[in-house]
């Protein structure tokens, strides 16, 4: 889910960036781009270890 997640992030971010924001530079793009899909991957992986926490926890 992680991985699908971060592989949907990265061409949308990215066509925000050339459609609503109008940010012509490539390279600016991608590394937006490539920011927000490694921060939705971290925030997924925090996610699921404090839900994992939680779990071993109740038991």
């Amino acid at each position: 889910m992680q991985e699908l997640l971060t592989a949907i992030t990265y061409p949308v971010v990215w066509l925000i960036c050339s459609q609503v924001l109008k940010i012509e530079s490539g390279l600016a793009k991608l590394l937006i781009s490539l920011a927000a899909s490694i921060l939705v991957y971290v925030l997924m992986t925090v996610k699921s270890s404090s839900s994992d926490k939680n779990k071993d926890n109740k038991e």
